[in-house]
């Protein structure tokens, strides 16, 4: 199916009378009191609902539509992350009439391509990924819509923040899977410490060495370990896109900064702040590069629950349409550093700035 622009397709839902919510907007209108007997069920990705990332942020939209449409949820975690495995949990949700099924990972490409066909009365939702039968030539059925977003832009504004804070000194990044959504990541964050060294005053470097794909989402020893390294190294701040793996890299930034050294954490795809809290109200998280998966999550059950469910599209999320950002409140942030985000991520929106989606020449 031919991408389309998540502005473009809101736009078309609502003249034709739906109520979508906006990505960008706290306000969960269009449905008010409304009741639903639509039963949604998730089915997790490598980690936990409480994975402090993609499932938890993910499963939270979820659960912000089961209080206000009396939807009823359901998760289910597979023994693993096998095709066989998350089919068999999909096929779950269905026999216990969870029809309206999300699935948050690349992971689920081939397992919703199949389920798509074998369920034709249930609807999936596949996030950062796009059904296709093992040969990546998408094939998204009425039933089924695949989300992306525009990861880059989200670091980019990430690693504006973080240089713009603290005006000079060393970055890092720690990856999980060497993924496209982990890269973009990756390769936005390092062009946002590039811009702001340009254009901003200031002088924050990533070294290669400091830049590692650890291979997992699920090894938080093995991200603690990675971060204590990075930070003997001399590193300030490090950018986590891993999932359990970033928690035991915000584990080890609180253990250090318990202990007297400012050390910071970047967070990734939810606002990590609570996460990073030592201390009392102190946090080591800066700031947080996200994803508005739990507004996405709603959205989509909203759109289903008003006859409007963009079956057959793929819609990508991204700073024209408000679907990624930085968390509204930053309390590391100053508001210096705050107003200076906020005019790049205008720049940003507008397309002035042009935030490459690929390595290699950071801009396009």
């Amino acid at each position: 199916m031919k991408k389309r622009k998540f502005g473009l397709v809101m736009s078309l839902l609502l003249a034709a009378g739906t109520m979508l919510a906006g990505c960008g907007s706290d306000e969960k209108g269009g449905s008010d009191e409304k009741q639903s007997d639509l039963r949604v069920g998730m089915v997790t990705d490598a980690g936990t609902i409480d994975d402090k990332s993609f499932n938890q942020g993910t499963w939270e939209g979820i659960k912000t539509a089961e209080k206000e449409f009396g939807v009823k949820t359901k998760y289910l975690k597979p023994a693993g992350t096998t095709e066989a495995e998350y089919l068999k949990e999909i096929g779950n949700l269905y026999d216990a009439e969870y029809k309206f099924i999300v699935t948050p990972g690349f992971k689920f490409e081939t397992a919703v391509f199949q389920a798509q066909d074998k369920y034709e009365d249930a609807k999936f939702v596949i996030l950062d990924g796009n059904p296709h039968n093992g040969d990546y030539n998408p094939v998204v059925k009425e039933n089924t819509v695949a989300v992306f977003f525009a990861e880059h832009e989200s670091g980019f504004l990430a690693g504006v923040a973080a240089a713009v804070e603290l005006k000079e000194g060393e970055a890092g990044f720690i990856g999980g899977m060497e993924i496209p959504a982990v890269q973009k990541f990756n390769w936005g964050f390092q062009q946002g410490l590039k811009y702001a060294n340009e254009n901003l005053d200031t002088n924050v470097t990533i070294k290669a060495e400091n830049v590692v794909y650890q291979g997992s989402f699920d090894n938080a020893a093995a991200g603690g370990q990675i971060a204590a390294q990075f930070y003997d190294r001399g590193v300030d701040v490090i950018f986590t896109a891993a999932g359990g793996v970033g928690v035991g890299a915000i584990n080890e930034a609180k253990n250090r900064a318990k202990a007297g050294e400012n050390v910071w954490i970047v967070g990734v795809d939810v606002d990590q702040f609570e996460d990073g809290k030592y201390d009392g109200d102190k946090s080591v998280i800066l700031t947080s590069a996200m994803k508005k998966l739990d507004q996405v999550a709603y959205d989509m059950i909203q759109a289903e629950i008003d006859g409007k469910f963009p079956g057959g599209e793929t819609l990508t999320f991204d700073a024209k349409n408000d679907g990624i950002g930085l968390p509204e409140k930053n309390p590391n942030l100053s508001d210096e550093t705050a107003g200076k985000v906020k005019e790049v991520y205008e720049k940003v929106k507008s397309e002035e700035i042009k935030v490459s989606a690929e390595q290699g020449d950071l801009f396009k």
